[in-house]
């Protein structure tokens, strides 16, 4: 089992940015690829990021491509998504998930999911 708890959401104006962070414990956190998704209200839920476990390769949807960034530390059991430039779209609930498929954007990949953390951006 690997446990994972986000934190850093909150409220933020446009053009603001935010630092989300993926906390894990359980079994050995490096050896699993990690990915953000989000889903706003009355929306499927939708891939943002993901990360190998090595942290050596990343991925980024198109839609945040240029305004958020991934990486891990795996000696603190940690995934950091940096969001900047936010806009009002991007206002939803971040979830990080741990697979074994690094980069997947499909959410039946992974196997473990944190309990989530509210982004909100106000125009």
């Amino acid at each position: 089992q690997v446990q994972l708890v986000e934190s850093g959401g909150g409220l933020v104006q446009a053009g603001g940015s935010l630092r989300l962070s993926c906390a894990a414990s359980g079994r050995t956190f490096s050896n699993y690829a990690v990915g953000w998704f989000r889903q706003a209200p009355g929306k499927e839920r939708e891939f943002v990021a993901g990360i190998s476990w090595s942290g050596g390769s990343t991925y980024l949807a198109d839609s945040v491509k240029g305004r958020f960034t991934i990486s891990r530390d795996n000696a603190k059991n940690t995934v950091t998504l940096q969001m900047n430039s936010l806009k009002p779209e991007d206002t939803a609930v971040y979830y990080c998930a741990a697979g074994l498929y690094s980069g997947s954007p499909s959410a039946r990949r992974y196997n473990y999911w944190g309990q989530g953390t509210q982004v909100t951006v106000s125009s």
